[in-house]
């Protein structure tokens, strides 16, 4: 299996819920709008919060960012495997990419 994913197989295990979404970003870009169903682990706090956050070690898990020049995603998906997760994978095009191919994102609502 490959480290990276594409869009598409991204959108299609989004689909059929077949995938944890994780978005690498701090919680303001991730309330900006993210990727449906993803959730907020910042790059920053992966070591911190993944066992409460992702508790099935074997779960397939997509990490993402802003685009291709942001590392976020790619830190978040190596701090992952280190903490014994086995199937995690990059959606490296991140949010850029799936906006320009005319996806949704979903924005937080503030109360």
């Amino acid at each position: 299996m490959s480290d990276h994913i594409t869009r598409d197989e991204l959108g299609e295990l989004i689909d059929r819920n077949a995938v944890v979404v994780v978005e690498a970003l701090p919680a303001p870009y991730y309330e900006s709008g993210h990727l449906p169903g993803a959730i907020n682990l910042p790059h920053t706090e992966v070591r911190e919060r993944a066992a409460a956050m992702l508790p099935d070690k074997d779960a397939a898990i997509v990490t993402y960012c802003s685009n291709t020049a942001c590392p976020n995603s790619g830190i978040a998906q190596a701090q992952l495997r280190k903490l014994g997760y086995t199937n995690v994978r990059k959606y490296a095009e991140g949010k850029q990419d799936w906006q320009e191919a005319g996806l949704p994102l979903v924005a937080e609502v503030p109360v």
